[in-house]
């Protein structure tokens, strides 16, 4: 071999030994590109998890705020119910035409203003009588029999009104059930 073809090989060598090494540098950055891709897609999959789940956090507590707000009063009214049913009670017997008793047109200002009140405050009265018989919403207090066979499993009387607050029950309604 001459010298010239010597320093060719050698420059060849030379050549293919940078090449490689550019090779194995180019590969160490891709792989190095894919191991950053990889985290950065995990990083952004724990942000949406993470977001989602304050999003959610939020909606929930709205939500347990406006119930809280809405229920606010339960407790006060249904401590009035008992003086509601004797109101009502009072305004039946007065109302019957065999009764001595009168309501006072007074009497009858304050009944009307306290039942508005509680019905602008999201209260109502269960419609019982003759309904069909619904344990989730009733409590019945006796069986009797039914005077036609119409009125089996329905409510033949209430004995005690229920009540709901803005659509969720707050007492139930006593009934006497015809079997």
């Amino acid at each position: 071999m001459s010298i010239e073809e010597n320093n060719t090989v050698e420059e060849v060598k030379k050549t293919k030994k940078k090449t490689s090494k550019k090779k194995d540098k180019s590969t160490g950055y891709k792989e190095k590109i894919g191991e950053l891709e990889q985290e950065l897609s995990e990083a952004k999959d724990k942000y949406l998890r993470l977001y989602a789940e304050f999003d959610n956090y939020k909606k929930r507590t709205v939500k347990e705020r406006l119930e809280l707000i809405n229920t606010a009063g339960k407790e006060m009214i249904s401590s009035i119910l008992p003086v509601l049913d004797d109101f009502d009670r009072a305004k039946k017997s007065a109302d019957d035409e065999q009764s001595n008793e009168s309501f006072s047109e007074g009497v009858t200002l304050v009944y009307n203003k306290l039942h508005n009140l509680l019905k602008i405050k999201g209260l109502e009265a269960m419609e019982t009588n003759g309904s069909d018989f619904d344990p989730e919403f009733h409590e019945a207090i006796t069986e009797i029999p039914s005077p036609t066979e119409e009125q089996k499993g329905k409510i033949i009387d209430t004995i005690e009104t229920g009540y709901l607050l803005n659509d969720k029950i707050i007492r139930h309604a006593k009934v006497v059930v015809g079997k």
